[in-house]
C-alpha cells in the first residue's frame, strides 16, 4: 500500500500547480484522501479532504484557490492550486484513510492510515 505525491515545483506568485496523489495497493474511491502541508517547525496544516462518501471539505483560508478532485479510473486524487502566494510555500502531503471523513475529523492527522512522501512547493514573489 503506497501513496505517491507529485507535481510540486517552483512557481511565481499568482501561478498555478496541480498536485497528484496516486495510490497503489488500494482503491481511492473507497478511501478518504486529505491534502496537508507543512513548513519547518510547524504542524501539518489541513488543506482539503475528499471523503470516501464523496463529500469534500476545505480549509476556509484556501477555499476558492485550492480544489480537490478524484479520478477513480486513474486511482488518483488531485489538488489544483491557483493564485499561489509566497506563504503557500511548504511541503505538501497526501494521506489516505479507508473510512469516511467528516467535517469535524478530516484535519486530524492521526486518523489517516497512509501518507505520501511529500512534494515541495515553492512560490517566489
Amino acid at each position: 500500500v503506497q501513496l505517491q505525491a507529485s507535481g510540486g515545483g517552483l512557481v511565481q506568485a499568482g501561478g498555478s500547480l496541480r498536485l497528484s496523489c496516486a495510490a497503489s495497493g488500494f482503491t481511492l474511491d473507497s478511501s478518504s484522501v486529505g491534502w496537508f502541508r507543512q513548513v519547518p517547525g510547524k504542524k501539518h496544516e489541513g488543506i482539503s479532504c475528499i471523503s470516501s462518501s464523496g463529500l469534500g471539505f476545505s480549509a476556509n483560508s484556501m477555499r476558492g484557490r485550492f480544489t480537490i478532485s478524484r479520478d477513480n479510473a486513474k486511482n488518483t486524487v488531485y489538488l489544483q492550486m491557483n493564485s499561489l502566494k509566497p506563504e503557500d510555500t511548504a511541503v505538501y502531503y497526501c494521506a489516505g484513510r479507508r473510512a469516511p471523513m467528516y467535517s469535524s475529523t478530516w484535519r486530524d492527522v492521526s486518523l489517516y492510515d497512509y501518507w505520501g512522501q511529500g512534494t515541495q512547493v515553492t512560490v517566489s514573489s
